[in-house]
């Protein structure tokens, strides 16, 4: 089997339930003919997965939310019980029915999922939460950082237990918007805050982006990341051996986990071993 690769699948899905003030997709409503078309674009995509000689771990990352749709739910069981597919997740606020888990792969299907403060309650969440453990599905648990959030990230930390991972965005639109207070008390709940909370400079440093991990979008065609946005090939068209390639970092920075996370300086596979997927940290298990 050829060697493991990453992707990272962002399909054209754009609608979502919820209505967050700081995200461009709030609210938003995709037409019949659109949810048909992202419909077709996973499955093709999926099928695609199935015929692969290669160890693969995927991430969903919608810009809308995905597990409410019936045909991303039926992806991610199809996907997690593939032998070739080592880990399937997605981001998720997890405001869907969670009882089609049933039917994964516990081993291999994992959730990267959000709270938001503003659009459901923490206890309903965690109730959420208190499902998915029942059920033996591998999940983090985060928010973003904003100092209006503080107290929803403690009581998150305070209500789940130890071994889940709660992570939390740092908020970087501001500069200097952490005091140090701020920031002792959020590594009290997210232990690996500090690696989020700074923006790397990676132009030219040397990255797993293109070479072990790729981005695709609902028609095949591949970026090195979702922060490169210049085409390398489409995987419909070409085989994947003719894509990959090694090659540093061409953008100035780097301020995202689903970006960084492929820099070889930080080593962050030591960090999260085979769960960098889904953010959960060796540490929390």
């Amino acid at each position: 089997m050829n060697p493991r690769l990453n992707i990272l699948y962002r399909g054209p899905l754009e609608s979502c339930n919820y209505d967050c003030a700081y995200c461009p997709f709030a609210k938003t409503k995709d037409s019949r003919a659109e949810l048909n078309y992202d419909t077709k674009c996973l499955n093709r995509f999926v099928d695609w997965v199935e015929r692969q000689n290669r160890d693969i771990g995927i991430l969903f990352t919608p810009w809308g939310e995905g597990l409410i749709r019936k045909h991303y739910q039926a992806a991610m069981l199809r996907l997690s019980h593939f032998p070739n597919v080592r880990k399937v997740a997605i981001q998720t606020n997890l405001s869907c029915r969670l009882n089609w888990l049933q039917e994964a792969n516990q081993d291999s299907l994992a959730l990267w999922t959000t709270f938001h403060p503003t659009e459901t309650t923490i206890r309903k969440f965690v109730r959420k939460c208190e499902r998915l453990i029942e059920l033996g599905i591998n999940f983090s648990v985060g928010i973003v950082g904003t100092q209006e959030n503080f107290n929803y990230a403690s009581e998150l930390r305070h209500l789940l237990p130890p071994e889940i991972y709660v992570w939390i965005n740092a908020y970087k639109r501001e500069a200097d918007y952490y005091s140090p207070e701020d920031i002792v008390f959020l590594n009290s709940i997210d232990p690996l805050f500090d690696l989020n909370n700074q923006v790397y400079q990676s132009l030219g440093k040397a990255c797993f982006a293109g070479e072990s991990s790729l981005s695709i979008d609902g028609e095949g065609n591949v970026t090195r990341c979702h922060f490169i946005k210049k085409r390398i090939g489409n995987i419909y068209e070409s085989e994947l051996n003719d894509i990959l390639r090694t090659e540093n970092c061409s953008t100035v920075h780097c301020r995202c986990y689903i970006g960084y996370f492929n820099l070889k300086e930080l080593n962050l596979k030591a960090t999260y071993g085979d769960q960098i997927l889904e953010r959960i940290p060796k540490l929390s298990k």
